[in-house]
């Protein structure tokens, strides 16, 4: 019975994970239920509760924990292209967005978000997984920003639906606002805003509408802009601004200067 006493200070083992730069909480339970992780000799569940002090394996390998007080809060931005995938490792064999990132020792970059492979654009990358758990939470209603590019001509009572809401099959959804950029022949560009960040939200949204997009490109999430000097495949760190103001939506007290990357298109990112 003593085993199964909440221990002190504890936290569920996908938190402490996560809060240590091993991945998002989501990613982490998707481990915990294909069985990668064992704590202490043992497989997890995803209600266990750990310590830094405990043994923790994931894939057989131990986790070790740093000093949260030596640790400084990075946040990286990539231009992420057609064709690249979301995830860590693909078995298919595919591109992922991982594999241009810097190497950071002894953590792991964790995605705030994902775009899926035929969406290109600005994506967010961090070592403090509570830092990457906020943004993505629901209830942080973090803005998304999307060019995207859609064929046909939409009326006026057809934008004013996406805006006011439209049905999905996992509930209604709606554009926060809608910007029209122009366009030539069949095509129409729109600048559109979320502030959730749901599987293919955007595509769902103009395909209930009756139209198809042909290209999407995410712009900005929250108070970060994709500069237009940013070729496909860069990465570069955030600045500092952004640094603070990303901490400051979800409540987070500001840490020391993050150090820059090095650019793996040459030389180091500037500011």
């Amino acid at each position: 019975m003593g085993d199964k006493m909440p221990k002190l200070n504890s936290d569920r083992i996908q938190k402490l994970l996560a809060n240590a730069g091993y991945g998002s909480r989501r990613e982490i339970e998707g481990w915990i239920e294909k069985g990668r992780i064992k704590l202490n000799g043992v497989v997890a569940s995803l209600g266990d509760r750990a310590t830094p002090q405990d043994k923790i394996l994931i894939d057989n390998k131990p986790v070790k924990f740093s000093n949260a007080a030596d640790i400084q809060t990075r946040v990286i931005a990539y231009h992420k292209p057609v064709g690249e995938i979301s995830t860590r490792k693909d078995s298919e064999g595919r591109k992922t967005v991982f594999e241009k990132l810097p190497s950071i020792k002894q953590q792991r970059w964790i995605s705030i978000g994902r775009l899926d492979i035929n969406t290109s654009g600005l994506l967010l990358f961090t070592n403090n997984g509570m830092l990457a758990n906020k943004l993505m939470h629901p209830s942080s209603e973090i803005e998304r920003e999307y060019s995207v590019r859609i064929m046909g001509k939409p009326t006026d009572e057809q934008l004013e639906s996406l805006k006011s809401g439209i049905k999905l099959d996992d509930g209604t959804a709606a554009f926060k606002n809608i910007v029209a950029k122009g366009g030539e022949g069949v095509n129409r560009w729109f600048n559109v805003v979320i502030n959730e960040g749901r599987y293919r939200e955007v595509r769902r949204l103009w395909k209930e509408a009756g139209f198809t997009v042909s290209r999407l490109i995410r712009v900005r999430f929250g108070p970060v802009l994709l500069p237009r000097d940013k070729r496909t495949g860069t990465v570069w760190d955030i600045s500092q601004r952004d640094f603070k103001l990303l901490h400051n939506l979800v409540g987070i007290d500001v840490e020391p200067t993050p150090r820059p990357v090095t650019n793996r298109r040459g030389g180091r990112t500037k500011k």
